[in-house]
């Protein structure tokens, strides 16, 4: 439950908080007082939560449906990786690129590289039917099954790809702490809300057939977000935003058959953290 309030939190902001700031009168000639037609650009990396979700699998030949399967992210904590540019994208991480259609909205495209893996051997509710029942070190009694790895691998770890387009506002607030001189120092307050596309890589063993991993459009998402940017010397910042949003998926390849699917929906919450420029060309 606090997952889904958080979440709606997130998203009525994201709709509603343009109203939380009163437009600051008081003209002024500092640089980092107007936006449009400025770009920005940012990197940095995330955590994430998942809901609980149910995934639906079938094929020619089995058709079954696991509920309230658990997963969680794949961090690599504070890495070289994360400006290495031979393995920059390897752990999670977030890329923007935005440019400002007035002083405080603008629109931006971006990447998502999220992380998702089941949790193994729980016990989870299953139902529908796939062949060889009981061989796979899985099977428990009332409509249950063991997640063995013989039984099911399933991960999103190259990743969880979410590639998006997001229409965000940002308030400086900096009046609030202060400061003056924002061309200096300046705090901004952001929101947004997005839509877009999943492409995962997904790392799967399902029944003991050969492994598959690969890149496959596989669904849609919409999120909002919630940020605190701190901008130095009007050109560099740093970023954090908590970002929520709902994932479905209708179209995962899970073997090298083509007729093999899966399909889940997904809650979402990241906690994210970027490095960024701002600046007019």
């Amino acid at each position: 439950m606090p997952f889904k309030i958080n979440l709606l939190l997130i998203l009525f902001l994201s709709f509603f908080s343009e109203y939380l700031f009163a437009q600051d009168s008081i003209n002024k000639d500092n640089y980092t007082d107007h936006n449009k037609g400025k770009f920005y650009i940012y990197w940095g990396g995330n955590r994430e939560n998942f809901s609980k979700s149910d995934i639906h699998f079938y094929g020619s030949d089995y058709d079954f449906t696991l509920y309230d399967v658990i997963a969680n992210d794949k961090p690599k904590g504070w890495h070289a990786d994360y400006i290495n540019p031979a393995r920059m994208t390897i752990p999670q991480t977030n890329f923007r690129l935005g440019y400002f259609i007035t002083d405080h909205y603008n629109i931006s495209i971006g990447l998502d590289h999220m992380k998702y893996v089941m949790d193994q051997y729980r016990t989870v509710a299953i139902n529908g039917y796939y062949p060889n029942e009981g061989t796979y070190g899985e099977s428990l009694p009332n409509n249950q099954v063991l997640l063995t790895e013989n039984f099911l691998t399933f991960e999103h770890t190259d990743g969880l790809n979410y590639v998006n387009t997001e229409f965000s506002r940002v308030d400086d607030i900096s009046r609030i702490f202060k400061i003056s001189n924002t061309d200096k120092f300046q705090i901004n307050f952001t929101e947004g809300i997005g839509i877009g596309i999943l492409i995962p890589k997904t790392n799967a063993k399902l029944l003991e057939n050969s492994r598959h991993d690969d890149f496959h459009l596989s669904g849609y998402g919409v999120s909002g977000k919630l940020g605190i940017n701190f901008t130095f010397y009007k050109h560099f910042f740093i970023q954090t935003e908590l970002k929520g949003g709902y994932i479905n998926m209708n179209d995962i390849r899970t073997t090298i058959n083509s007729n093999d699917r899966a399909e889940q929906e997904i809650l979402f919450l990241q906690k994210i953290i970027t490095l960024g420029g701002i600046f007019k060309i």
